[in-house]
């Protein structure tokens, strides 16, 4: 009975059914956390869209003037605040310390939950080992087109973050771990490009960016974001130099490359460097041709170039031609950063359809307007891009 009783004790004890199912079962608490100044316009739209999914919501006022403060606390928010000391990865650590959630979703008050709310939920039955990369569907006006009409472009951003992932960098800040990355199906609306909204942050964003980069000057983000900068601007000559000098030290495989070339192809269009940005997409073309951007921007490119030197024309036709057919062939290439919603669709369709019109080729004019308008009511207000 003894060497039972001692057998019976070096097994392991059952596990009660309540630890069982608290360790099967356990839920996680969710936060979204937020920066916010002077948001009024916006806020309570970014509130309202995440509350049903989230925990608790805390934003963190770095001064505002207008009724972002009464408007977020009407909406359930805990409000704290923060003096502002030009240093974004300062306030966002600020806001995330009056958390204690295991998860933190990240969004800014001009952003909003467009679509995969439930995802944000379910995160309440995920162990917090990894980083969540959310699509960021950024509204802009189109250069290339002059047209008033809103293009939509996306990106993959990590905006759901563990407890304890803390934020670097005074603009353009990211998280800061080494965990993995996982893309989860959840679309978060933006427009702070706006031109007002643009117009309003434009100094300060310059100042940072500039300051950043007296302090990192090889950095090759922050270049790419001082490039953007300028672009968003009109400022063509400014990001094309900026480019130039991110696409030096770009690491091959950043998530942001393509968006840089692509970026950088258009503005050396605008600053009529056609030669240049002919000679860029020869040398890139081996690494992009699953990209229907690339083909829609080349196609522009070349183009002013047949525009510019009436001479080549002829040549150059049935490549300008080619571009825009291999974007319809290829479809929206929505899992590369930056991607634009419709250039592998309505958008490429449309330029077949001036095309062809201008060559006099009627017919051909038509079953392209008809694929145009059939694609753009298809079309989503989203793509996907890339992670970073």
């Amino acid at each position: 009975m003894r060497e039972a009783q001692h057998a019976n004790a070096d097994k392991p004890r059952p596990e009660p059914p309540l630890h069982r199912q608290y360790r099967i079962h356990r839920m996680y608490r969710t936060a979204l956390v937020m920066i916010a100044r002077n948001e009024a316009r916006c806020i309570g739209r970014c509130l309202a869209s995440a509350r049903p999914w989230v925990d608790e919501m805390i934003v963190l006022d770095t001064g505002s003037t207008d009724d972002t403060v009464a408007i977020a606390r009407s909406l359930g928010a805990q409000v704290h605040h923060f003096t502002w000391c030009d240093d974004f990865s300062a306030a966002r650590n600020a806001a995330l310390a009056h958390s204690h959630a295991d998860w933190h979703i990240v969004l800014d008050a001009d952003e909003w939950v467009q679509s995969g709310g439930q995802t944000l939920a379910d995160l309440r039955e995920r162990q917090p080992d990894h980083v969540g990369a959310l699509a960021v569907c950024s509204e802009f006006g189109d250069h290339s087109t002059g047209s008033a009409v809103p293009h939509h472009a996306t990106s993959w951003i990590s905006r759901v973050l563990p407890h304890g992932v803390r934020y670097t960098g005074l603009i353009h800040e990211q998280p800061r771990h080494k965990l993995p990355v996982h893309r989860l199906p959840v679309v978060i609306g933006h427009d702070g490009y706006a031109p007002q909204a643009l117009q309003e942050k434009g100094d300060r964003n310059a100042r940072l960016l500039q300051a950043a980069l007296q302090a990192q000057p090889d950095d090759a983000y922050l270049r790419y974001q001082w490039g953007k900068d300028h672009e968003v601007h009109d400022r063509f000559d400014e990001a094309c130099q900026a480019y130039d000098q991110a696409w030096e030290h770009c690491p091959v495989d950043a998530g942001w490359r393509h968006d840089l070339l692509i970026r950088w192809l258009f503005v050396l269009k605008q600053t009529d460097h056609l030669d240049e940005a002919v000679a860029l997409a020869e040398a890139e073309l081996p690494h992009w041709a699953h990209s229907a951007d690339f083909f829609f921007t080349v196609g522009d490119v070349l183009l002013s170039q047949a525009l510019a030197t009436p001479a080549q024309a002829e040549a150059l036709l049935p490549l300008i031609e080619s571009c825009w057919l291999r974007c319809l062939e290829l479809g929206d290439t929505s899992d590369l950063e930056g991607a634009v919603a419709g250039r592998g669709s309505h958008l490429a369709a449309h330029n077949l359809v001036v095309f062809y019109d201008s060559l006099g080729q009627a017919e051909k004019a038509d079953a392209y307007r008809a694929l145009s308008t059939r694609a753009l009511e298809e079309t989503p207000a989203h793509t996907h891009g890339s992670s970073r």
